[in-house]
């Protein structure tokens, strides 16, 4: 595992993965499919995975964090960056900060914050969690009523916060400006658009966002590395007709659930046994499953 700081670099090189989490029929952690997953993810040149909502860590086991974390420090190859995440509860992140102490991973993201807090409260629970894990934590924005543009900024300009992890959606991602005050105050260099390939191509060029992140790369990682290469190269004519690609299954994620549907759709296109999802969600209907299966392998036998 990758245990230098994450740096523009690695944004620029890599879409950031943000995987579902495998497990087995009596929910405890499975490492060979994790495993099974990041092999295809890191083949097609992955090299930053972010376990966090896809993974539904919101509702992880104190009991079972610190095998999960050797098992994403051991499952992956010398150059991947893993980013696991913690909370979203101000005393279990300070429970897990003791954990990660341990290990090496350089950065861990914060879940979205409750809605028992304040925007006061919070940079204070963000600040005490950082110094107790001692080391940055990914600043996860999926709303604008927890914190304000200010808030945001005077985190990262305090030296809290590893990178800016955006996913705040909205009906027209030009038309965003929340994003717009955050890029005056904090360098794109330090903000990852966050909500897939949707909204990537115009929070990377309109914006100047540093990279994005994608839960539907787990279906066809090839494909969503050469969106980001025709971003790179300006080749925004590609980088569109890639970005529809994703698109049917991403409309499935919108309409039913989208953690429960890349769950389904990772199994379904036989990437991975991703096994049952943990309570409190529930697997898709079986008219639903059948949507997504082909979807989902409609997506994955794209060249």
């Amino acid at each position: 595992m990758n245990i230098q700081p994450v740096t523009s670099e690695h944004f620029r090189r890599s879409v950031v993965a943000v995987p579902p989490l495998a497990r087995r029929s009596d929910l405890t952690v499975c490492p060979e499919q994790n495993r099974r997953l990041i092999r295809r993810l890191e083949g097609a040149g992955i090299s930053l995975l972010l376990y966090g909502g896809n993974a539904v860590l919101h509702h992880v086991r104190l009991s079972e964090y610190e095998q999960l974390l050797e098992m994403l420090e051991t499952g992956v190859g010398a150059d991947t960056t893993v980013i696991p995440s913690v909370g979203p509860s101000w005393g279990m992140m300070m429970d897990q900060a003791d954990i990660l102490r341990h290990t090496s991973f350089p950065t861990v993201m914060v879940l979205p914050r409750s809605p028992m807090a304040t925007e006061a409260g919070f940079q204070n629970g963000f600040r005490r969690f950082v110094e107790r894990a001692e080391r940055p934590a990914v600043l996860y924005l999926k709303d604008d009523r927890s914190l304000t543009v200010s808030g945001a900024a005077e985190l990262v300009e305090d030296g809290l916060v590893s990178f800016i992890k955006y996913a705040i959606v909205r009906p027209d991602p030009a038309d965003d400006r929340f994003l717009s005050e955050l890029t005056d105050r904090v360098s794109p260099d330090r903000i990852c658009s966050g909500i897939g390939e949707q909204p990537a191509l115009i929070h990377l060029t309109t914006f100047h966002c540093v990279g994005y992140t994608s839960g539907c790369v787990c279906i066809n990682p090839a494909l969503s590395q050469a969106m980001l290469r025709a971003i790179q190269e300006r080749d925004y004519d590609r980088a569109e007709q890639i970005r529809r690609q994703f698109e049917p299954l991403e409309q499935l994620r919108n309409s039913i659930h989208p953690v429960r549907v890349l769950h389904e759709a990772v199994r379904e296109a036989e990437i991975a046994e991703t096994g049952p999802i943990v309570p409190f969600l529930s697997g898709l209907a079986p008219t639903q499953r059948d949507s997504v299966r082909t979807a989902a392998r409609r997506l994955r036998d794209i060249t």
